[in-house]
């Protein structure tokens, strides 16, 4: 077998393999013995038909099959003995002739890309900012507010206000009395904050539990979906309905934030882990840093791309082929989308080389240590995310092996391992410019930007 490369630039070439018959024989007859095995062709015995019937029968197809596969292994070992960096896979040449099966010798041509050649120099002549968010007392107030709401208590109180849930009995009004066939519901919920009428709401606060109150729903609420969900009735009947409603008070439930006490310390943060308001509040700042911190590096790992990305300004790519490949790898992909897309594409190709090359000159290496770390700290968020601050370490250790166990979670995170040892080299090696911002300043640098 004969593998010839022919460069056509820098970014493309082609790759021509000659085959000879002599090269995938034993390959072909071993293949078609197997099939002489299996074979149940009437009037014969397995194992017993003419192997000239199972070559005329089989024979051409093998040839296709073990040709093909040869030549995918050959393929692959060329680009890795001759160090060929490909980008994408090899792609059948507009060359290619029609491949006699008859011959003695068969002929492939194949397209290849290859990546382009470049350097990134990292050094102090490179300056980035980096946005440190400063935590004010607004947001580390609103942060403890937000426990001492996650943590607080229903409790059953003898008197309304505004913001309590009120259930009881309704039942419809006619001139000042109760209608005998009218609308009645039983544990029926409100709560007068969300009336819209002041003077509805007044009716109900102050008012004691086991009282009865006479209101007007139609008046209290603006909204028909609401008055049907009350009444258990159709919007077709609240259309029509004037009537006052009377409600007897069986229960006023309360929500009472938790209290600042060690009570809330250990359900917010872990037994013992604080045993003071002073402690907490130093602790949830100090969680407060090391989430915005995320969001920090999030935005220089995005001012680090944008910078060099440019250090390829000028380079070459092989778009032609790129976009061959692509559409040739996804049927769903049309061309106008496709051209719409490319740059946002080649972009990220671009950013991905530079990664790997980065990686490379500093021989990163991804141990197991670092994808357990990883995983543990993306586990810890999504918990965090409802309201989970302390997670026991069992759970937390056979979710992190849940998560590493799937390939695709797998290769996610290796790719972020890998994006975080480089964004640290790159943040070692330049300049970096540190600057105190709000959180409203932060995010306003994100706006109008795409997702």
């Amino acid at each position: 077998m004969n593998v010839e490369r022919k460069n056509i630039d820098e970014v493309n070439a082609t790759l021509t393999l000659v085959v000879e018959k002599s090269d995938c024989k034993e390959r072909v007859e071993k293949t078609l013995r197997s099939y002489r095995q299996k074979a149940n062709v009437p009037g014969f015995r397995p194992g017993h038909v003419p192997a000239a019937m199972i070559q005329k029968m089989y024979g051409k197809g093998v040839l296709v099959d073990e040709l093909n596969k040869l030549v995918s292994e050959q393929l692959l070992s060329y680009v890795r003995e001759n160090n060929i960096k490909l980008l994408g896979e090899p792609l059948p040449s507009a060359d290619q002739k029609e491949v006699d099966l008859d011959g003695e010798s068969f002929e492939f041509v194949f397209d290849i890309a290859i990546a382009p050649e470049f350097n990134i120099e990292l050094n102090k002549r490179v300056s980035l900012p980096y946005y440190e968010i400063a935590v004010d007392d607004t947001m580390l107030d609103n942060t403890v507010k937000s426990y001492t709401g996650r943590f607080g208590s229903y409790d059953q109180v003898e008197d309304v206000l505004e913001g309590d849930v009120v259930k009881g009995d309704v039942v419809e009004m006619a001139n000042g009395a109760v209608k005998e066939d009218g609308i009645k519901v039983t544990d029926a919920v409100l709560c007068p904050k969300y009336m819209k009428n002041d003077l509805q709401k007044a009716i109900f606060v102050g008012a004691k539990k086991d009282a009865v109150v006479v209101f007007n729903p139609k008046t209290a609420y603006e909204n028909e979906n609401e008055i049907s969900s009350f009444l258990k009735i159709t919007k077709e009947q609240v259309a029509d309905l004037t009537s006052d409603f009377q409600f007897t008070i069986k229960g006023i439930t309360r929500y009472k934030e938790a209290e600042m006490n060690q009570d809330l310390f250990d359900k917010a943060l872990g037994e013992g882990v604080v045993k003071s308001e002073e402690e907490f509040k130093a602790k949830i700042k100090e969680e407060l840093v090391s989430s915005l911190s995320v969001d920090s590096d999030y935005k220089f790992m995005l001012d680090a791309r944008t910078a060099l990305l440019k250090k390829l300004d000028g380079v070459a790519f092989p778009d032609a082929f790129l976009k061959r490949w692509a559409l040739s790898t996804n049927e769903n992909l049309k061309e106008d989308v496709l051209e719409k897309d490319y740059p946002k594409m080649v972009e990220d190709l671009k950013w991905h080389l530079i990664k790997e090359k980065i990686a490379a000159d500093n021989n990163v290496k991804v141990e197991d240590a670092d994808l357990k770390d990883f995983a543990k700290k993306a586990a810890k968020a999504q918990f965090a995310q409802y309201g989970m601050m302390s997670v026991p370490e069992d759970v937390l250790e056979n979710y992190v092996k849940d998560m590493l166990s799937k390939k695709e979670n797998l290769t996610n995170i290796v790719d972020k391992v890998v994006e975080d040892k480089v964004v640290a080299i790159v943040k070692e090696s330049v300049k970096v410019n540190n600057q105190s911002v709000s959180l409203e300043d932060f995010n306003k640098m994100f706006e109008g930007q795409e997702a």
